[in-house]
């Protein structure tokens, strides 16, 4: 079975792009870390050796859209998935590079309680002067601001101090 279960933080943010077929395919690099015991971790860090993994994730169709609408480098999230490997040419050294990759078939948008100011900063910052400027503009309410009142007859919004087990 091949079958991948990982949660991490965003290295950057995502990059999205289409295919000739005009099938979205968000790509983005999540930092996992390895499961260590505190004196392990302290032995590697001072080695100046990694802690954690960096797999690159492809999340294809209309939730690759939605990593790329909702998503920014530092965010947590899980991804449920499998993995693909392939290789390819070098074009400089003509040697053969080895990839493996997760294809994700679920990605969750986990809550960080530490960057709810840096979301309400990004949102309230109108001079973002970046090609995904007016995404990140929009970003990080989760449509909250767009619901036109659907929520709010049946809903109302519980505040996270950082109890919340989810």
């Amino acid at each position: 079975m091949n079958r991948v279960d990982l949660v991490g933080y965003l290295v950057r943010d995502p990059e999205l792009k289409y295919t000739q077929s005009n099938q979205a395919v968000c790509t983005f690099t999540l930092a996992v870390n390895k499961r260590l015991s505190r004196e392990k971790k302290q032995e590697l860090e001072a080695q100046n050796r990694p802690t954690a993994d960096f797999p690159r994730i492809y999340v294809w169709g209309k939730m690759g859209e939605n990593a790329n609408r909702y998503l920014f480098k530092g965010n947590p999230c899980a991804i449920e998935g499998r993995l693909q490997t392939g290789s390819y040419q070098d074009r400089e050294s003509g040697k053969t590079i080895y990839t493996t990759d997760v294809i994700a078939d679920n990605v969750t948008f986990l809550p960080n309680s530490s960057q709810n100011g840096t979301q309400q900063a990004r949102n309230n910052n109108s001079n973002v002067n970046t090609s995904r400027g007016q995404q990140n503009q929009s970003r990080g309410n989760y449509g909250r601001n767009n619901d036109n009142g659907f929520y709010e007859d049946d809903f109302s919004e519980i505040e996270d101090n950082g109890a919340i087990p989810f």
